[in-house]
C-alpha cells in the first residue's frame, strides 16, 4: 500500500465464526478451553525421558502438571532489577564477546530477576537458554534488521498487552519486538509473546519458544501472565497475518478478540504496536492454499526465493525494521471485568485497537 493510499475500510463489528467454522490455523487461541496445552504435554514427555522430576527442573512452578493447565496458579512476585543495581559482567565466549557494555548490562539485569541458574519458570522460560540465545538475536536486531524504534514512554510499568501487526512467514517480528522492549526499558522487561497452538505442537521448536519466554495461547496462560504483571505481546491477526500476499502488505486482517477479553479481566491497558518491515522480509507472491491444506500447514508460499532455493529461500531479507508504540488504550478504566462477557462490546473494542494499529502503520511507513 502506497503512503497516500487510504487504509482499508473497517468492518462494522464483524461476527466471529464459531470454533468449528474457523480454520484450524489462524483461529482465536483463547476460544478453546477444552483442549490440552501441547507445550505442557511436550515438556512432561521430556521430563519422563530425562527421568527427572519436573519440580527439580522448573524451580518456580511447572509449565506442565495436568495437560492444558498450570501446575500451580501461584507465582512468586518477580522484582525487576534496574541497570544501576548490576555490575557489568565479563564478556563470555564466542559471539557474546561482540556485545557492547550496554547490552551485556541489560542482559545481566534481566537475568538477575529470573531466579537461579538451571531453573525454569512455570511457563518453561530458562534463564540459561535466554543468556545463550541473546547474542544471536541481538546481532539480528542490530546488524541484520537494523531496528529503530520510538514511543517507549508509552510502555506501562505494570501488566499490559502489546497488540501488534504480524507478517513475514517466520516470526522474526515477534523476536525483534521482544528484544526492542528489553533494550529500552529500565528495569529491562521481557515481553511474553503468545504463540499459536499449532506452533506449540511442533517438537523441539515449541520447547525452544518456551525456553526463550514465548507462551502457548490459552486463556489460563494469558491470564496468569497478566496476573504476574508481565507485558504480553499478541498478534491479533493470527496466522492470517503471516500469509498475506504482496497485494495485502500492511493491510491488517481481521482481529481475533481474545486479547481484549483478557485485558478487561486483568484491568490492563492495551498498547497498539506497529512493526514496519516484517511484511517486506518474505514477500508472498502466491499462497497455494490447496497444498497447504493437504500438508496441514498454515501457508504454502511462493516467494521470489522459495521454493526455488529450497529451505534457504524462507530466510528473511535484510530489510530495516521500525517499531512504534502508540498511546495505551485504557478500556479497563471505562469498563469493568464483567465487560469481557459482552461480545458486541469486545468486538467493538478490538476494532478500535485494529484502527489504532493501522493508523500507526500508515503514519510510519
Amino acid at each position: 500500500m502506497a503512503p497516500h493510499d487510504p487504509p482499508p475500510p473497517e468492518p462494522d463489528a464483524p461476527e466471529l465464526a464459531s470454533p468449528e467454522e474457523q480454520p484450524a490455523l489462524g483461529r482465536d487461541p483463547f476460544a478453546e478451553n477444552g483442549e490440552g496445552d501441547p507445550l505442557a504435554e511436550w515438556l512432561e514427555a521430556l521430563d519422563r525421558v530425562a527421568a527427572r522430576p519436573p519440580a527439580a527442573r522448573r524451580g518456580n512452578g511447572s509449565a506442565a502438571g495436568e495437560p492444558g493447565a498450570l501446575a500451580s496458579t501461584e507465582a512468586p512476585a518477580r522484582r525487576g532489577v534496574s541497570l544501576a543495581e548490576v555490575d557489568l559482567p565479563k564478556a563470555g565466549r564466542g559471539v557474546e564477546r561482540l556485545l557492547g557494555e550496554e547490552p551485556r548490562r541489560r542482559l545481566a539485569a534481566l537475568l538477575a530477576g529470573l531466579g537461579e541458574e538451571g531453573t525454569y519458570d512455570r511457563f518453561g522460560l530458562s534463564r540459561d537458554t535466554l543468556r545463550q540465545a541473546f547474542p544471536a538475536f541481538y546481532a539480528l536486531y542490530r546488524f541484520y534488521f537494523r531496528v529503530t524504534s520510538r514511543g517507549h514512554e508509552q510502555l506501562p510499568a505494570g501488566p499490559a498487552v502489546l497488540a501488534a501487526n504480524h507478517g513475514g512467514l517466520l516470526p522474526f517480528d515477534g523476536a525483534m519486538a521482544v528484544l526492542d522492549v528489553m533494550l529500552h526499558t529500565d528495569p529491562p522487561r521481557l515481553p511474553r509473546a503468545i504463540v499459536d497452538r499449532w506452533a506449540g505442537a511442533l517438537p523441539f521448536v515449541n520447547v525452544f519458544f518456551a525456553r526463550v519466554g514465548q507462551v502457548v495461547g490459552t486463556r489460563e496462560n494469558f491470564g496468569a501472565l497478566l496476573d504476574d504483571g508481565e507485558l504480553v505481546l499478541v498478534f491479533p491477526e493470527g496466522m492470517e497475518g503471516i500469509r498475506k500476499t504482496v497485494s495485502q502488505r500492511y493491510r491488517l486482517q481481521r482481529f481475533h478478540v481474545g486479547f481484549v477479553e483478557q485485558a478487561l479481566r486483568a484491568r490492563a491497558p492495551i498498547v497498539p504496536t506497529a512493526i514496519i518491515g516484517s511484511d517486506d522480509q518474505a514477500p508472498i507472491l502466491y499462497d497455494v492454499k490447496p497444498l497447504a491444506r493437504r500438508l496441514g500447514l498454515p501457508v504454502a508460499p511462493i516467494t521470489p526465493t522459495f521454493p526455488w532455493l529450497g529451505p534457504v529461500g524462507l530466510l528473511p531479507y535484510p530489510v530495516r525494521y521500525r517499531i512504534v508504540y502508540g498511546e495505551p488504550l485504557a478500556f479497563h478504566e471505562r469498563f469493568g471485568p464483567d465487560a469481557a462477557e459482552d461480545a458486541p462490546l469486545v468486538r467493538a473494542l478490538a476494532s478500535q485497537v485494529r484502527r489504532s494499529v493501522q493508523l500507526l502503520m500508515d503514519r510510519n511507513r
